[in-house]
Formats: structure tokens, sequence, C-alpha cells
């Protein structure tokens, strides 16, 4: 059954990647507001924790089977036709899982125990070290609501996922932190921290997949950016004090904690200060866009 299980993920991995590789290009697309882009990473993480697709002659699988003559498992549901990508064409067919020599069910046996025993290795690591923190952040001392001061932090974050706390630099006392908070409190409002746990168990899985590293990188990132631009709409005309608010802080190092210096700083005061609201048109426009990405990437060969 492990067997089985690497090998389900080890081709989801692969169209993982193909996919993720075409949302890298369309991120690189500076127009379209990182509050949109962040989205796209759902792609890639549907790739990854998803095996079955709808099938479709349209969709970039499609295409890639034309290309290399890759085949699909097809498993009828319900009536309709989904599959699952066969990309290493090592298998004959999935239920259950035929390989096609005894030396490819060796291989994938061996590589499926070390799989599982650096995934462990990697749960146990980032399990000790989120618990950890919680621990840490308990001696913070209330100032109201769910805020709090604490000496053990360098960047004011969101702590926690169920009763998240927004822990402050004791540095930060007495100092105007209005959009400090609005900040960590957009991460509360959007779940961000909720998001980030499911990011890292994802890359975790793909662990020997080093796009699945890059991909957790880029959409943490994203995810500050589009939390700034939700701060912004909001905000109308004080965004060079928004920005200027940020150059004050200091970027976190805590890997499951919603920061407000919780990226590139340059980065996210140059995004800040280039900030425009969208018209509806262009809304729509966008939406209609970011739909069929999603379309052409999450189906599978039809």
């Amino acid at each position: 059954m492990l067997q089985e299980v690497f090998y389900w993920v080890f081709n989801m991995s692969i169209t993982a990647a193909i996919s993720g590789a075409v949302v890298l290009l369309v991120r690189m697309i500076r127009k379209i507001p990182r509050r949109l882009t962040v989205l796209l990473w759902l792609i890639p993480f549907f790739r990854m924790t998803v095996p079955l697709g709808l099938n479709s002659p349209y969709g970039l699988m499609s295409l890639v089977c034309r290309i290399t003559g890759r085949a699909v498992a097809v498993q009828p549901v319900l009536n309709v036709n989904l599959s699952m990508m066969n990309m290493t064409m090592a298998a004959e067919s999935y239920f259950p899982v035929t390989y096609k020599t005894d030396v490819l069910e060796q291989v994938f046996n061996a590589a499926s125990a070390i799989w599982i025993t650096v995934l462990l290795a990697i749960l146990l690591m980032l399990g000790t070290l989120y618990f950890t923190t919680l621990k840490e952040m308990k001696d913070a001392k209330p100032l109201r609501d769910n805020i709090c001061i604490s000496e053990k932090i360098v960047s004011p974050a969101v702590y926690g996922i169920i009763k998240p706390k927004i822990i402050l630099p004791a540095s930060y006392a007495g100092k105007n932190i209005e959009f400090v908070l609005l900040h960590e409190k957009m991460h509360i409002r959007r779940g961000d921290n909720l998001w980030r746990v499911i990011a890292f168990l994802t890359a975790a899985v793909h662990w020997f997949n080093p796009l699945s590293w890059i991909f957790l990188k880029l959409f943490l990132a994203d995810t500050e950016l589009s939390c700034d631009e939700c701060v912004l709409m909001k905000l109308d005309s004080h965004s060079r004090d928004y920005a200027r608010s940020l150059l004050e802080s200091k970027e976190s190092t805590d890997i499951f904690t919603s920061a407000f210096g919780g990226a590139k700083i340059r980065t996210r005061i140059e995004n800040i200060l280039s900030f425009k609201k969208m018209t509806w048109f262009s809304l729509v426009g966008f939406i209609i866009i970011i739909a069929a990405i999603f379309y052409v990437l999450l189906t599978n060969a039809g």
C-alpha cells in the first residue's frame, strides 16, 4: 500500500511541477494584483494533494500527453470520467498499481521507504517548531482584546490558528500601532496561519521535489503582498504612512506566523507605493483570466 501511495504522490508531484511552472510565469505579470495571483497557488496545491481530475481535451495536461506520449489511468466515478496522470509510465495500471517490470517495482518499493522516513522526520521537526513557538508565547503580557506584548519577538505577528493572538514586540509599546494591527487583523480574517500550516505540510509530503519548496517560499511572499493590498483597499490615501510603518519593522524568522515583517520589506514597500485600486471592469477581466488558468491547469488529459 505504501508503495502505491508513493507512486501516486510521485506522479502528482510531476503534474504539480508543470502547472506550478506556469503559475510562476503568470506571477511575473506585475499588472495582475497579488491578491489575485496568490489564488493561483491553489493550482499546484490541488495537484499535490488531489490525485483525481476532470478530463478535458483543452487542458495543459492534454497538450503534454500529446507531446510526450504520456498516458492516464481513467477511473469512472458517478458516471463522470476522472483520471489520474501516469506521467512516469512505470505502471500499466493504477488499481492496483501494476509495474511494467520487476526492477521498477523494486525501485519504487525502496523509494517509498525513503520517502516515508524523511517525511516523518520533517513532520516531527515542523511539529516541534510549531508547539515550541506557541509555548514561548504563553508568557506574553496581555495588552487588550487578543493583543499581547512579548520580549521574545522582533516583529509583530499572529500566533495560533483556532484562537489567534496578535503579539507585538516590547519595543512597540507606546508606538502608533494602527497600521500594524490592520495588517495582522487582516491575516486573521483571511485565515492565513492555517494556510501556512497546510502549505508547509504539502511541501513536506513532496520534500523530494525542489520546486515544491520554491512554490512554498513564493506562496508565503505572495500571502504578505496580498494582505498588504487588502489593507490598502481600506486605507484610501494613507499608503505612504502604511509603507513608513513597515520600514520600522524587522523581518520575522518564525515560519508558522503571519508577521508584519514577514517578507522582503523592500519588495512589499515597492508594491505598496505602486498600489492602485482596480476598476470593476479590470476586476471582471482578471477574474475571467484566473478562471481560465484554473481550467487549463487543473484538468487532466481527455
